[in-house]
């Protein structure tokens, strides 16, 4: 993997490139995430495809890039990593809030994505109603919340941290503490409060853009929740009015996914389909 820097509105947006042979795909990462969410991903496509990901602005590497924040920022960010690249038209896979974000770009770039695959993310989810968008965050994202205003005396105590969330224990390795090492800055998360909050107002609080793309479009689910539990994000009930191929992934939960080597086995041969 490499990195380098694409010039957006306000400075510098960190970028990962995994080398590959065939087309560029760009990926999305979730709401408190960053592009090592991806390092599983890459080895998975084994140069098929040639993987890019940015840290969306606001997290890890990017996380001076100032606001505004929200989808159409991030959308207009992914578009100059493919004017960077040289690249015209670009397939798009984003993992949880990543969903929305290359639903976005779909919906406001249309001449610009080929296709997009939404990996546990991308579609409305039930939230409570009536109530502020920092309660709506903590009853939807939980721990990944309440870190953000957490301090830490070292980065081992932060990765302690992560090896206890429920989601995350059973299935531990090597590329879930790399990707938690890279969110670690000074003494807590690097993730912007407030882009969290501006990213989930988009997320959570506004109609879907989905139904406007025209492009391609496939949605990979997980079978668990955000912390391990039964009831995932999405299912058969909430997926019943979902007019595009829907696929569940078994055992794994809404961060396994992307960690579990036969899980993202399955997300990888998508990503080439879909470049394809």
């Amino acid at each position: 993997m490499d990195e380098f820097d694409v010039e957006v509105a306000g400075g510098a947006l960190r970028v990962c490139r995994w080398p590959g042979t065939g087309p560029v795909v760009l990926a999305a990462h979730g709401i408190t995430a960053n592009a090592l969410a991806f390092e599983g991903l890459a080895r998975a496509l084994g140069g098929r495809v040639q993987l890019v990901a940015p840290d969306l602005r606001g997290r890890a590497r990017s996380n001076a890039l100032p606001g505004p924040y929200g989808m159409a920022s991030h959308a207009t960010d992914l578009i100059a990593i493919a004017d960077h690249l040289g690249v015209g038209r670009v397939p798009l896979v984003g993992h949880s809030m990543g969903g929305f974000v290359v639903g976005s770009t779909a919906a406001a770039y249309p001449d610009r994505i080929s296709g997009i695959l939404l990996v546990d993310g991308g579609l409305p989810l039930p939230v409570p109603s009536g109530v502020g968008i920092d309660q709506v965050l903590e009853a939807v994202i939980g721990p990944a919340m309440q870190r953000l205003s957490m301090t830490f005396p070292s980065a081992e105590a932060y990765v302690s941290f992560f090896r206890r969330h429920p989601a995350l224990a059973d299935g531990w390795e090597p590329d879930i503490e790399a990707y938690v090492l890279r969110d670690f800055a000074g003494d807590r998360s690097s993730c912007s409060l407030e882009a969290v909050r501006a990213d989930a107002t988009d997320t959570l609080m506004t109609e879907s853009v989905i139904p406007k793309i025209d492009c391609p479009v496939r949605l990979l689910y997980a079978e668990r929740g955000m912390l391990n539990e039964a009831q995932g994000l999405y299912d058969a009930g909430r997926l019943a009015d979902v007019r595009f191929p829907v696929e569940l992934v078994p055992d794994v939960n809404h961060y396994s996914i992307l960690f579990d080597a036969t899980a993202v086995g399955r997300v990888a041969d998508r990503i080439v389909e879909l470049a394809a």
